[in-house]
């Protein structure tokens, strides 16, 4: 246990140095929500049933923080460590690769955490939102959205040949899904036409699940969407310890 402490600390430290993961994990979302709550309020709307921008946006807005670190730092980071001998120089040390991997998993969920805890801090400080659901439900929702992503990131950053492509395709894969996944454009404002396409987006599972359970809906009207995340954390995991190299 004292060997994968002191392991987490140093990641920890490393990840809040290094400036871009830290924005994108910690201050992205978080400015996304005050620039339009700024402009739009949190007075109830029709088109959101009555709620406010800001109770639609902030359970959206975790999968923006969500698919950050798992598409853009997670691939970045693992491959650039492969790159300059990380795991190389781990050998001739106490502490494991498999040690440094569980280490990594648990930085980037507990930097995954803090950085949507911030946000659902300034949602309900600045802006009074509503919460209508289960702390807990919302919680393992969040894990597991969370969870399925870091498998993708680890997959992505196992097959690329260096961290500049893992860099390059983390932005490919990600970008469309934040503006049309509903996850930074509400989706009842997202035009009909792409209804249809949304359905295939991965985020798009993570938005949906977490707005109905933070609006207080029970876990059976989400079970398409836990499906899809487990197959993908199934999936992503098992593909990741094949084709994973510490050299």
């Amino acid at each position: 246990m004292r060997p994968l402490l002191k392991l987490l600390s140093v990641q920890i430290k490393l990840y809040l140095r290094e400036p871009v993961a830290a924005f994108f994990t910690l201050a992205f979302a978080p400015m996304m929500l005050v620039l339009f709550a700024t402009i739009y309020g949190n007075s109830p709307k029709p088109l959101f049933g009555g709620l406010g921008t800001v109770d639609v946006s902030v359970p959206a807005y975790l999968g923006l923080v969500i698919v950050t670190v798992g598409l853009i730092s997670i691939p970045i980071s693992v491959a650039a460590e492969r790159e300059i001998g990380v795991f190389r120089r781990l050998r001739v040390t106490p502490f494991s690769p498999f040690l440094y991997l569980v280490s990594s998993v648990l930085t980037n969920y507990l930097m995954t955490l803090l950085g949507s805890l911030l946000l659902v801090l300034i949602g309900s400080l600045a802006y009074h939102m509503h919460f209508q659901g289960n702390v807990l439900n919302v919680f393992l929702a969040f894990t597991l959205g969370s969870l399925s992503f870091f498998s993708l990131g680890y997959l992505l950053a196992a097959v690329a040949p260096s961290s500049r492509f893992a860099q390059i395709v983390g932005m490919v894969l990600a970008y469309p899904m934040m503006f049309l996944s509903g996850a930074s454009i509400p989706l009842e404002i997202l035009p009909s036409s792409l209804k249809e396409v949304i359905k295939f987006i991965p985020l798009t599972h993570v938005v949906t699940m977490m707005r109905g359970l933070w609006l207080g809906e029970p876990w059976g009207g989400h079970l398409l969407e836990v499906a899809v995340l487990v197959g993908m954390l199934v999936l992503g995991a098992i593909l990741s310890v094949r084709f994973f190299r510490f050299e």
